[in-house]
């Protein structure tokens, strides 16, 4: 106990010190402010295709005919992930944001809404490709 008493006035006598010099301690360092869209534009041997933040291929679904909403529920946004976005996202340019049946935001591209599959491990994969032609991999238009 004695030990304890006298280990807490040393660091209270040595806090004393630093701030009769006036030495404040140091700030953090300033966070990054966040991306305007939280997509970019990843090369792969496959040409260019957008993905999330982590790197993950971003989908888009053929049955998202409307380009106001989202069609992919239940099940269905289990495995394919809906991009979602913030509150106060805000549309500009090639990308939009959907208020999707439940209230929640997503992000869109070119009206066309984003999501991430189940089946992608790493990023770079794009294993929510289906020969069923309903998921296709979201690209850049230039």
């Amino acid at each position: 106990m004695l030990r304890m008493l006298g280990l807490a006035a040393a660091l209270l006598l040595s806090a004393e010190s630093v701030l009769a010099h006036g030495e404040e301690p140091a700030a953090p360092p300033p966070k990054k402010p966040a991306p305007l869209f939280p997509v970019q534009v990843v090369q792969t041997r496959k040409g260019a295709i957008l993905a999330d933040p982590r790197g993950m291929t971003l989908y888009t679904f053929d049955r998202d005919s409307f380009g106001n909403r989202s069609t992919c529920e239940g099940k269905c946004s289990e495995r394919w992930k809906p991009l979602v976005a913030a509150d106060d996202a805000q549309a500009k340019g090639d990308f939009t944001v959907i208020i999707r049946s439940d209230g929640s935001k997503m992000w869109a591209y070119r009206y066309r809404p984003l999501y991430t599959s189940q089946y992608d491990k790493v990023p770079g994969d794009i294993n929510g490709y289906d020969s069923a032609n309903l998921w296709h991999i979201a690209r850049p238009a230039y």
